[in-house]
């Protein structure tokens, strides 16, 4: 039998030379479309992503993670997308208060520990979302830093085992750019400020010319992911019984 990485491989070079739109139309009608989610943090590429869903398939759901210390832009942001698509996103987001972590933890664990402090507000909030997915559409490219230069189209990701599908693993920041100005789609009016990638109010900053786009994340800090898309963090949850696993795969994979 095919091994899932192997499965997952063709599949992935099958799609290299695919337009986003194409494969999400692809994801949208295989067999379990009740399982797949979209996450976004509202990035650019993200809301290229949710302006081809939403006109795919508007059942989706997609879903973000509300860390409570994102910018106000961004929170804004979220709301204007809402009214726009007349969509509801979904929220999910740790229980514990930033007032409750630094109790437990100290003050400013996003200078001192910010990888437990990306667990605690990211990473763990993610684990719950994707319960409740088999397939997980995300946004990353390959282009967006060195360590997502790998980044295949389908993936089977095994920390949170799950088919991951990254429609713009091949575009270009020129590619992104050129769709939200095409599309007319609202973006963060921080990207006009110099932060091409945002996060959380403590740990972004603005890039200088010829930093990569994600050198502003963490700055002064031995850190250049927050956990999402790393397979080398953290335990898999192994909410799916290998059985079932192979055979969702296989679904996907006749299609």
């Amino acid at each position: 039998m095919i091994t899932l990485r192997k499965n997952s491989n063709a599949l992935s070079n099958q799609f290299e030379d695919n337009h986003p739109e194409e494969i999400l139309r692809w994801v949208a009608e295989s067999s379990i479309p009740h399982r797949i989610g979209l996450g976004t943090g509202f990035g650019l590429a993200g809301l290229c992503l949710i302006d081809m869903l939403v006109k795919i398939n508007k059942d989706i759901p997609i879903f973000y993670l509300d860390t409570e210390v994102l910018f106000p832009e961004t929170y804004a942001l979220r709301d204007r997308l809402e009214e726009k698509y007349q969509i509801e996103f979904i929220r999910y987001a740790t229980p514990l208060s930033m007032e409750a972590q630094k109790d437990q933890y100290g003050d400013r664990l996003w200078e001192r520990d910010p990888n437990r402090c990306c667990n605690l507000r990211k990473v763990q909030p993610l684990n719950e979302a994707l319960m409740n997915y088999d397939v997980w559409i995300t946004a990353i490219r390959r282009k967006q830093s060195p360590a997502r230069a790998n980044t295949g189209i389908i993936e089977w990701d095994p920390k949170f085992d799950v088919i991951k599908i990254n429609p713009l693993a091949t575009w270009t920041k020129s590619d992104v750019w050129n769709y939200i100005n095409t599309h007319e789609v609202p973006y963060n009016p921080l990207h006009d400020r110099g932060y091409p990638s945002i996060g959380c109010t403590h740990c972004t900053t603005p890039v200088a010319d010829g930093e990569d786009e994600r050198d502003g994340r963490w700055r002064g800090q031995d850190k250049i992911e927050c956990g999402l898309h790393s397979q080398t963090n953290g335990d898999p949850r192994g909410h799916h019984q290998p059985q079932e696993i192979e055979e969702t795969w296989q679904q996907v994979a006749q299609q």
